[in-house]
């Protein structure tokens, strides 16, 4: 049966880069290099549901018991912090909104007025945010909102455009710091944040004191059955059979830091068409699908620090798998 907040129509504003055109030929162009830009594992109502398929069955968030209560924690101390008044929380990556609506209702309380921008590569995923975040809010203060912010320079000006001008910005980027290089995505944090804004940000952390050997233990979180079908569902979405490769999964080092791999290994050549353009795989030939930086505490401050960011305060799992931190502007 459908839900009270289903039966609303959605206004759901969806940005320039991931407009139709843009979206298909950054595809082709990253296939013809080898790589699948992670944006497209989400970007269908298909891959949503798979992908809602591995969280549920292997995030330590939905998992682990402690894990929520390490969100909560750091909900409680960072936005006990923040400025009454009039509030908005911008969820960058939002998945499925389940965090958020959390933080939302740490918010709601001291909150003159409160707006939720969900914002995704997928409008699946915001939709699906927007649905979670109906239980804290009414849905004309939630503005959903298709964006690729790897790609993108003016979100900031979009979200002038969307939020009334005094509302004070707490930004979410759960999830997400694991799946997009460092140094694209930190200059683009930083420049988000003004003066009174807030940055609540995860990171997948290695545990233990031997940095590889924590990423060697939870390797399984990625190397199983629900990954894999997450994962071979897309190449089969644009056409290539899982039959003519090999899903081999494994650990590669970045610079300082440690990250694993999913590579789909040709083993017969494919040719696949996509908007009228051919694109070829070779026997022989990678190609990457998947990546996640694991990192330690020290690494993530220091690849923040690099970018003008420092962590003001933080929880840690107790599995030592899993950080929730809040991050500010250096100086």
């Amino acid at each position: 049966m459908m839900s009270p907040s289903e039966s609303i129509p959605a206004k759901v504003m969806v940005h320039p880069s991931q407009f139709p055109g843009v979206v298909q030929q950054q595809l082709v162009v990253s296939l013809r290099a080898g790589h699948v830009p992670p944006k497209f594992l989400y970007d269908s109502v298909r891959q949503t549901q798979k992908w809602l398929e591995v969280h549920q069955a292997h995030s330590p968030s939905r998992t682990s018991e402690g894990v929520s209560r390490m969100y909560d924690a750091v909900f409680d101390t960072a936005l006990g912090q923040a400025q009454r008044g009039a509030m908005a929380l911008v969820g960058l990556g939002c998945g499925g909104g389940q965090k958020d609506t959390r933080c939302l209702a740490k918010l709601k309380p001291g909150a003159t007025e409160l707006h939720y921008v969900p914002s995704d590569v997928s409008q699946a995923m915001t939709l699906v945010a927007r649905e979670a975040a109906a239980a804290v809010l009414p849905l004309g203060q939630v503005h959903p909102l298709v964006c690729d912010l790897a790609e993108t320079d003016d979100l900031g000006q979009t979200l002038d455009d969307i939020l009334p001008a005094e509302v004070k910005r707490v930004y979410t980027f759960f999830g997400m710091i694991p799946n997009l290089e460092p140094d694209v995505i930190l200059p683009k944090l930083n420049c988000l944040l003004r003066g009174e804004d807030q940055l609540l940000l995860s990171a997948n952390l290695a545990p233990g004191d031997d940095y590889r050997s924590g990423v060697e233990t939870v390797l399984p979180q990625y190397d199983n059955a629900e990954t894999r079908d997450w994962l071979l569902s897309f190449l089969e979405g644009i056409g290539v059979p899982a039959a003519v490769g090999e899903l081999v999964f494994g650990i590669e080092p970045i610079d300082e830091l440690l990250r694993i791999v999913a590579d789909f290994k040709f083993v017969q050549p494919q040719v696949i068409t996509l908007g009228g353009e051919r694109v070829a795989f070779e026997r022989g030939q990678a190609l990457r699908l998947f990546f996640s930086y694991r990192h330690t505490v020290e690494t993530l401050a220091k690849r923040l620090a690099r970018h003008g960011l420092q962590i003001e305060c933080s929880e840690i799992a107790g599995s030592g798998e899993e950080g929730v931190f809040r991050v500010e502007r250096a100086g």
